[in-house]
């Protein structure tokens, strides 16, 4: 029995009463959730130590880092540090998006040591293990899901919306198709003359789903990879498969994410969050990003915070963090951390904006000790702690005091001359 078919037979699970504790929730409302399809709890039975979390409405807002090895660049020991380094930073959930090296090696030592919902794009795997894009059989996207699933992934990438009636709305593109996934199925489907075994074969996709009770990202292998391209037809013909892809999943018991774009110009976010919400009947929104620039190489962790904030706060649910090396290069372990501490800053920001109890409370303690020119709770209540600590210690500041404003501080001027009113 998956997640949610526990949820709609009524019953609460372990893992429902552990994300519930999480929230402050009591577990009935986790269970409605899963059972509405607004919350998913990615938790693959075979995933030994895993501490489920919920994702979707009415929870905290959870965030996303991805991993992985490339063709240039293979180090297990760089990967694992990686980990450690989204786990220590506060990342709800990692993707292990490796296409270089021994796959299977990498993706088990990176669960082993994983106690958060680990996820994958398992077309990847077929690509790097395929001599040739003529060789590669239907069957073997579905095979390599089974696969995964069986090592215990939690949640999958899975670009079933590319179809081949999408394949002529691409042609105006400025950047034609920048998912890995989407642009190797289309590449697929040209070559073969066939539909994407994803979308032709979604049933049996679903029997695997179910029965690891693996949660379903359904990919979108066509979103925009510019300004330019946002909104695009390619980009709403995709969506509204994904709509009805998903209300099969959910009858077939198997949970489900949705994800999005992409690139973004600000002011139409809040359209593509409710054209999400209305196509796919509000199951939980995974965006990647958005970014809000294309301009903003070295530094687009910054542009996906922006964009992921206001999608956040507008309903999105599960922020894919952006890197400062998005575009440029594989991220290191201090790139991971940026990104992990940007997107968390950004799902934060959305919490209060949404009204998350609890949420607030956390900056109104801040702002207490600050107040109260108390550092050492200003350190531990910091969203990046060891980052406020440095700072701190390296200033040279008298205890009364910082570096910024010295004998002027403006709160302790103020203290002083209200006491003389």
């Amino acid at each position: 029995m998956t997640q949610r078919e526990a949820a709609l037979a009524g019953k609460i699970t372990p893992a429902m009463k552990r994300a519930a504790k999480q929230e402050s929730l009591e577990p009935e409302v986790i269970r409605q959730g899963l059972a509405k399809g607004s919350l998913a709890l990615p938790c693959n039975r075979r995933h030994q130590g895993l501490k489920a979390i919920a994702i979707g409405s009415g929870v905290r807002v959870k965030i996303n880092a991805n991993l992985g090895t490339s063709p240039h660049d293979v180090s297990l020991e760089k990967e694992l540090g990686k980990l450690a380094a989204a786990l220590e930073y506060g990342a709800d959930a990692v993707m292990d998006l490796s296409t270089g090296g021994p796959l299977d090696l990498i993706r088990a030592k990176l669960l082993a040591d994983c106690p958060v919902p680990f996820g994958t794009v398992p077309i990847y795997q077929v690509m790097v293990e395929a001599s040739s894009l003529e060789e590669v059989k239907p069957d073997w996207f579905l095979d390599m899901v089974a696969h995964q699933a069986k090592q215990g992934v939690d949640f999958v990438t899975v670009h079933c919306g590319v179809t081949r009636a999408a394949l002529p709305l691409l042609k105006k593109r400025v950047t034609g198709v920048v998912s890995r996934g989407g642009s190797f199925l289309t590449a697929w489907m040209r070559c073969h003359g066939r539909e994407n075994p994803l979308f032709e074969q979604y049933d049996r996709l679903l029997e695997i789903a179910r029965q690891y009770d693996l949660t379903l990202s359904l990919g979108d292998g066509l979103r925009p990879g510019c300004l330019a391209d946002a909104t695009d037809r390619a980009q709403m013909h995709e969506l509204k498969i994904l709509g009805d892809l998903t209300r099969r999943a959910w009858a077939k018991g198997v949970q489900v994410m949705v994800e999005g774009p992409g690139h973004l110009p600000l002011h139409v976010i809040r359209k593509n969050v409710r054209l999400q919400q209305r196509y796919c009947d509000h199951a939980p929104f995974y965006v990647l990003g958005p970014l809000v620039t294309d301009v903003a190489s070295g530094y687009d962790h910054i542009a996906g915070a922006i964009g992921g904030a206001l999608a956040a706060w507008l309903g999105a649910s599960f922020l894919c963090y952006v890197t400062p090396a998005e575009h440029l290069k594989l991220p290191e372990i201090e790139d991971v951390i940026e990104g992990v501490i940007a997107s968390k800053i950004a799902a934060h920001a959305a919490d209060i904006a949404r009204g998350l109890p609890g949420a607030a409370e956390w900056d109104l303690s801040m702002s207490k000790a600050r107040r109260a020119l108390d550092w050492e709770t200003q350190i531990r209540l910091s969203i990046a702690p060891r980052k406020a600590k440095h700072y701190r210690e390296t200033s040279q500041a008298k205890d009364d005091q910082c570096t910024m404003c010295g004998r002027f501080c403006a709160m302790k001027l103020f203290d002083n001359k209200f006491d003389n009113l």
